[in-house]
């Protein structure tokens, strides 16, 4: 139950995570036209990188929010984690989703900005900078993207659907890696796409353009924002067990609600 939801001006509070996105998805592409090897490092996993955008596109969302709500939580990816015991609004930020796609030049990447009330999405932003498209979403009021309203796709066929995955970086150590729920759905759906950005990805399915999306072992951080967008269009989303624990548990399957339970039967996490 939402404690102080009445407290806050929601519509305000979006209007500072655009802003603070549009502005962060500036900077990147600032950096994308002149991104330089010694810019780029891992991040423990070799194929995991970070680069110096990821760190000052952070830095600006943070500036920017807590200028503007100094009293809530934040949970960046890279440097900022508020104790995850506070209660209350918490804005949880993926400066920038898709970092193998920027750093090899594929437009396919997002800044991700949401804003929670304990574990219940509030508003949720998805910019993405080079294709020039910007995502919105606030709770009970619908989610809007480049063309207006959002509406997720009502296939309730595989053999029409055209799907989206991703997979872990840490693949090699994993026991389940995603290929076999690959397998499971390769030769029976309209398509597969792996676009590389989990906020994309969500963002897509929102906007009807893809189906269904299931990816493991994300972040809250990958899933924040595109959760409440296709939530928002009218999409189901669940962790691999239909369950509630989508932001923290791991797990994410979505897509319109005819079709949400063709994915979950086939999914193993």
């Amino acid at each position: 139950m939402r404690r102080s939801f009445v407290a806050l001006d929601l519509q305000s509070a979006l209007a500072t995570a655009q802003d603070a996105a549009v502005e962060a998805g500036e900077l990147l592409l600032d950096g994308f036209r002149s991104l330089t090897a010694d810019a780029v490092r891992s991040k423990g996993v070799e194929r995991d990188l970070v680069t110096d955008l990821d760190v000052s596109s952070e830095r600006l969302l943070v500036e920017k929010i807590r200028g503007v709500f100094p009293g809530h939580a934040i949970e960046g990816e890279e440097e900022v984690l508020d104790p995850l015991e506070l209660k209350g609004y918490r804005w949880i930020l993926d400066p920038l989703d898709g970092t193998i796609n920027f750093v090899h030049g594929l437009p396919a990447f997002a800044v991700s900005v949401a804003l929670y009330e304990d574990d219940e999405p509030l508003v949720g932003v998805i910019h993405a900078p080079l294709l020039g498209e910007t995502f919105t979403a606030i709770s009970g009021q619908g989610a809007r993207g480049p063309a207006g309203a959002l509406r997720v796709s009502q296939t309730d066929r595989l053999g029409e659907a055209l799907l989206a995955t991703g997979f872990p970086y840490g693949r090699n150590e994993l026991e389940h890696d995603n290929l076999a729920n690959f397998g499971r759905f390769f030769y029976d759906v309209r398509g597969m796409r792996r676009m590389g950005s989990a906020a994309v990805d969500l963002a897509y399915l929102a906007a009807g353009r893809f189906d269904g999306f299931w990816e493991l072992h994300l972040g809250p951080h990958d899933v924040a924002a595109g959760a409440l967008l296709v939530r928002e269009a009218g999409g189901l989303v669940t962790d691999g067990s239909g369950g509630d624990e989508w932001l923290r548990g791991g797990s994410i399957v979505a897509a319109g609600p005819k079709l949400h339970p063709e994915l979950l039967a086939r999914i193993e996490h």
